[in-house]
């Protein structure tokens, strides 16, 4: 047992050193990182890449699922701000910039595995920014007749600009999220057509994937 100690920690090490240059690669390049590319900027051998994670869809789902955390997390704080409105808009600028930040994460959620996974941490963070967008509703920040599946397509309607405009106008999803956040304040009028059931909100951001 004392011996067996040094090598999971050693093997525990290696597995966050192989994440962490998967990440950085994937986030520069893409998709189209391999297994040994992986390795040297891990400084490891591609045995120790391969045992954790055989396929490159593997190494992206457990990035995929550290970013789907992290973004749970950031729901939770922005639940806890003085300022609801505020926070709604900070955590959908949050979502939309790590999405522009990575490009091997934003390919790998246009895909079918990353719906598939996404399903339990979306069940948990639904609620949450259910809670927030009605703090904000609640104080007469947002217009009253929002969904919480309206705002779900803001990251997908900018992650579509941002990865068209990505090599073109590198920055443009700085400003269709603006765009798209003042689209959210109370004004005259009501927002034409019904809106999204969660059938149909499923079958739109699944279409073309």
């Amino acid at each position: 047992m004392t011996g067996s100690t040094p090598l999971r920690r050693d093997a525990a090490r290696n597995r966050e050193r192989v994440l962490a240059a998967a990440r950085q690669l994937f986030a520069e390049t893409g998709r189209a990182v391999t297994h040994n590319e992986v390795a040297r900027a891990a400084d490891v051998g591609v045995g120790t890449v391969y045992r954790r994670f055989p396929t490159r869809e593997d190494l992206m789902l457990a990035l995929f699922e550290d970013q789907l955390a992290l973004v749970g997390r950031l729901a939770d704080e922005a639940l806890a701000a003085e300022d609801p409105g505020e926070g709604l808009r900070r955590f959908l600028a949050q979502v939309v910039e790590m999405q522009a930040a990575d490009r091997g994460l934003q390919e790998f959620m246009l895909g079918p595995q990353a719906r598939s996974r996404a399903g339990a941490a979306t069940s948990r963070i639904a609620p949450v920014v259910g809670a927030l967008l009605d703090r904000a509703k609640e104080r007469g920040q947002v217009r009253p007749e929002v969904t919480a599946l309206d705002v779900a397509l803001i990251p997908v309607m900018v992650g579509e600009v941002t990865a068209r405009s990505r090599d073109v106008v590198p920055g443009l999803w700085r400003r269709v999220l603006t765009i798209a956040l003042d689209g959210l304040r109370p004004a005259d009028g009501e927002l034409p057509g019904a809106p999204l059931t969660p059938a149909q909100f499923e079958e739109v951001v699944s279409r073309g994937r």
